[in-house]
């Protein structure tokens, strides 16, 4: 295939799953809320639970977003630098968005900064928001797709601490963070934390957290011990599901870190809702490709 038409399919390609993305949460989100759903003990929280439930459902059956805030489109792109597409990906990104909001429909979220006018088509300066990473052996390209609602993860918070406030200091900023903004987020959350140098890359860090799946766990066992903790500890404050109060608060809590300067300690907070609408696929170098988020999934 030439690389015309490459670009084409490829497009098309992402538009379906970028539409789909909406409509269908992804596997490990469901059974983290059908478990939560089952050892829920308060009848408001439960009934909730079961209203989701069919939100999703019925978002499925008449292949209409299960949200109206079909948030902003990022896609966080980890891709090999032999990729054949590398050098186009961004104007197919950038198109399939535009092609996405047509045929899913999604909601017009793109307001140009300053401007004040709304695009129409997601699309603007910066629009759809690209993170990027490179892999240096490697034909193909995985993208995580991300719809960033106003309510959960675009009210991010980041600052930096001084080293004597310690791990101590990262516990205080996630909680404050969360007992503050928490209930407007639509609990049940998946809480990401960046651990690093300063508030860019610990806001960057933050967010990425948010595209791991539920249940997984830092490689580094400290970390991941305190994964636990802070899942523990938020579960303790009980803000149940749309925050009317029930057993648990968060569907997990996930921790990603980099080194850092030694009088400084950033740290973000990102929260995605409980309709944590994000899918991850993996394009091949012949354009062929593998769901990986949603089990059974098909464009």
């Amino acid at each position: 295939m030439n690389k015309e038409t490459s670009i084409q399919s490829l497009t098309e390609t992402m538009a379906k799953f970028t539409a789909y993305i909406g409509k269908h949460l992804p596997t490990d989100v469901e059974k983290k809320l059908s478990e939560l759903r089952a050892r829920e003990t308060k009848p408001l929280a439960k009934a909730i639970y079961l209203s989701m439930a069919e939100n999703q459902e019925v978002a499925a059956k008449l292949d209409r977003p299960s949200c109206q805030d079909t948030g902003v489109i990022q896609y966080f792109v980890t891709a090999g630098a032999k990729f054949p597409l590398l050098g186009e990906l961004g104007d197919i990104l950038a198109e399939a968005t535009r092609q996405a909001t047509d045929a899913s429909p999604l909601r017009h979220n793109a307001v140009e900064t300053f401007v004040e006018k709304n695009t129409g088509t997601n699309t603007g300066t910066k629009a759809p928001w690209l993170d990027w990473e490179i892999v240096g052996d490697d034909d193909g390209v995985t993208i995580d797709v991300y719809m960033a609602g106003g309510g959960c993860t675009l009210p991010g918070s980041a600052t930096v601490l001084m080293p004597g406030q310690g791990y101590e200091g990262v516990t205080d900023f996630v909680f404050e963070v969360i007992s503050s903004r928490g209930v407007n987020a639509c609990p049940p959350l998946l809480v990401g934390v960046g651990v690093s140098t300063a508030v860019e890359t610990a806001a960057r860090l933050s967010k990425k957290a948010l595209m791991r799946p539920i249940g997984s766990h830092h490689e580094n066992e400290r970390a991941a011990l305190m994964e636990k903790l802070l899942e523990d500890g938020l579960n303790e404050m009980g803000i149940g599901p749309q925050g009317l109060t029930g057993t648990d608060s968060v569907m997990g809590v996930n921790i990603e870190s980099s080194a850092r300067h030694p009088s400084t300690i950033g740290v973000a907070v990102s929260t995605g809702c409980w309709a944590h609408r994000r899918g991850r696929i993996r394009i091949n170098a012949d354009l062929s490709y593998q769901i990986i988020s949603h089990e059974g999934a098909t464009l």
